[in-house]
């Protein structure tokens, strides 16, 4: 059974309808005790139990806002247009919030995909669209809510590296892509309970304070070889166009000793990390 819409009557109308009751009441007990008449005390009578009746029919409702309305433990409807209603006076009534709501998730000790131990956290927004699931569904929706994006999140942690080459996603890289995963893992959990995920996001990641610093360690060792790498690279390369624009325009004949010697010259200033001295050469390499 999903969640339906009921129609009730505005509040005002029947507020008036309510108050002409409590006047008959006031004037058939008044008017009864002056003529000592029953038939006006048992008119009053009657007029006194509908008042009362009529007073617990009043119900108001806050914009994203819900009442959800039951007649001896049966579902009747939801009512959720803002505003000063009444409906039938046996009929109980629930409230339920529509707003969107925020779950700032606690920091959660996982293993990721890797097998290292992390910690990460997330923030969920989500709201309520299904006043019925969420009612009677699950016991307690919002500890529903909160139990189910732990276990997401642990899964989701879990099927990736916290950090990989460029080819593979991984949490910190992909920060979007595991994002969308978790909040589309968590969106299929949550469906029976009607809620909705409107973001989920995460707010923490760091590998756990025990190996902290050794990944520190070797995340600075891989940044240096990707820089030497790339200096490499381009060191080659511009003694390759040296070479070629001194063989093309003639500035030079050497022989494949004298290229040699000058490859790792240059090689040497491009590569250093410290400023290169120059040497003069008076003589001959013979």
């Amino acid at each position: 059974m999903n969640e339906k819409s009921i129609r009730v009557l505005p509040g005002m109308i029947m507020l008036l309808v309510t108050l002409a009751l409590g006047a008959g009441m006031l004037y058939g007990f008044i008017r009864g005790a002056a003529t000592d008449d029953g038939g006006l005390a048992i008119m009053a009578l009657g007029c006194m139990v509908a008042f009362i009746l009529m007073l617990s029919g009043f119900f108001v409702v806050e914009p994203n806002g819900s009442k959800v309305l039951l007649l001896f433990g049966k579902y009747v409807g939801t009512v959720k247009k803002d505003g000063f209603h009444w409906t039938n006076p046996f009929q109980s009534k629930r409230n339920m919030s529509l707003r969107v709501r925020t779950f700032n998730g606690e920091k959660l000790k996982v293993n990721d995909a890797s097998g290292n131990p992390i910690e990460i956290a997330i923030v969920v927004v989500w709201r309520v669209v299904d006043t019925y699931a969420a009612s009677f569904d699950v016991d307690m929706y919002d500890s529903y809510v909160h139990l189910q994006s732990e276990t997401a999140l642990r899964h989701s942690a879990g099927s990736y590296p916290y950090d990989a080459s460029d080819d593979q996603v991984s949490l910190r890289q992909n920060a979007d892509e595991v994002s969308q995963h978790i909040k589309d893992e968590l969106q299929s959990k949550l469906k029976i309970a009607g809620v909705e995920v409107l973001e989920a996001r995460i707010a923490h990641l760091a590998y756990a304070s025990e190996i902290a610093g050794a990944m520190l360690r070797r995340q600075q060792a891989a940044a240096v070889i990707a820089a030497r790498q790339l200096i490499v690279d381009g060191a080659v390369g511009m003694v390759e166009q040296a070479l070629e624009r001194m063989d093309r325009e003639k500035m030079i004949n050497l022989d494949e000793e004298r290229k040699a010697a000058m490859v790792s010259n240059l090689m040497v200033v491009l590569c250093s990390d410290h400023q290169a001295t120059p040497v003069v050469n008076t003589g001959s390499l013979y």
